[in-house]
């Protein structure tokens, strides 16, 4: 068995973006890995989830254990380095499970459907040899055609390569989403996000067409219901636009964390209550604007509950809707008693604005 103790220094901790990658580089090991907070329990490592809800911390310490024949050879590559793999060989029965074909950028249906891509990046004087030799081994072993090759990567590029994807969104009249390390001069309300910690930054169509319709809508003082809240970003914007207070409701415990945290992040944690659970068990009275951006057979379910929690005057807005099913949720949204005030679509997505028939 091989063991590495790793001291966390990314601000925000472990968050799903890292949490993936780790993930995946476990599974490619084929290994049995864990990983436990430092006088904590392990969990499998191979788990997005499991380790996300260790809810490791800057500053954290963390034990990887790594069993195999294999051992030291992955602790190194999981461990002291990273992995990532670009397989595109089934890219269109995939899309078709969120969205169309063609709402996927060209230059990824563009990618090779018979190669893949392994990326791995071993700390600073760590020697490749180990990893490489246990590469050739797996390869050759299954039969699989492969070449490889080392080039140098300054660690800068490794650790923080990914933001340069991410830049300040200007949404609505009044919005603005900040990546958190960035700067960014603007008269706009600006709600300031880290894209890793997960579950909507802004960049989906889903989500930018709900916080057109809060900016919109909210005046100031209202009571909001974020249903399948995630980063907690549509009451964030909410609160930041003038709400009075908001409540969130996921039922995934990971979401509700993350969501406190970005609420923290904003200095609106004191107006936001995030909980874990379903509809029907945590929310209560009414509320003057209810957002649900989640999928369609989601809002579907959750259609007859929503008459009943809103005020007078409330508004629901649903999306995550693809437009396929456009026609199908608005008739059951009107089941229960809703109508229809407004239809946003942006590229294939629709987010249906409904008031109390």
């Amino acid at each position: 068995m091989a063991t590495r103790n790793l001291v966390i220094n990314d601000p925000v901790g472990i968050h799903a973006r890292p949490a993936a990658m780790f993930a995946q580089a476990v599974t490619a090991s084929g290994q049995t890995v864990t990983i436990a907070k430092e006088g904590g329990n392990a969990v499998p490592a191979g788990s997005i989830l499991s380790i996300m809800g260790l809810g490791i911390k800057q500053g954290d310490t963390v034990v990887i254990n790594v069993e195999g024949d294999n051992a030291e050879a992955v602790a190194t590559m999981i461990a002291e380095g990273g992995i990532y793999i670009e397989d595109y060989s089934d890219i269109e029965e995939q899309v078709e499970q969120i969205a169309h074909v063609d709402l996927i950028e060209q230059e990824l249906l563009d990618k090779p459907r018979d190669t893949v891509i392994i990326h791995m990046y071993l700390e600073p004087g760590a020697s490749p040899v180990e990893t490489l030799a246990l590469i050739a081994a797996r390869m050759e072993a299954a039969g699989i055609p492969y070449t490889s090759e080392t080039e140098g990567v300054e660690q800068e590029d490794w650790q923080n390569g990914w933001r340069k994807y991410y830049h300040p969104l200007e949404i609505g009249k009044r919005l603005a989403v900040v990546p958190s390390w960035q700067e960014y001069d603007t008269d706009r309300v600006k709600l300031v996000l880290d894209p890793g910690l997960a579950f909507g930054t802004g960049g989906h169509e889903t989500t930018s067409l709900c916080m057109e319709a809060l900016d919109e809508r909210v005046q100031g003082g209202e009571r909001v219901l974020d249903i399948g809240t995630g980063s907690g970003i549509l009451a964030i914007a909410a609160l930041k636009l003038g709400a009075a207070s908001a409540e969130g409701v996921d039922i995934d415990p990971v979401a509700v964390r993350t969501a406190g945290e970005n609420a923290a992040l904003n200095g609106v944690q004191d107006k936001l209550t995030v909980l874990v659970g379903d509809l029907s068990d945590k929310a209560s009275g009414t509320y003057d604007i209810i957002t649900a951006n989640i999928v369609a057979n989601a809002i579907l379910s959750l259609a007859p509950a929503v008459p009943g929690l809103m005020a007078e005057g409330a508004t629901f807005i649903a999306s995550g809707i693809i437009d396929s099913r456009k026609d199908e949720v608005i008739a059951g949204l009107e089941k229960p008693g809703l109508a229809v005030v407004e239809v946003k679509e942006k590229r294939g997505w629709e987010c249906i604005v409904c008031k109390k028939a």
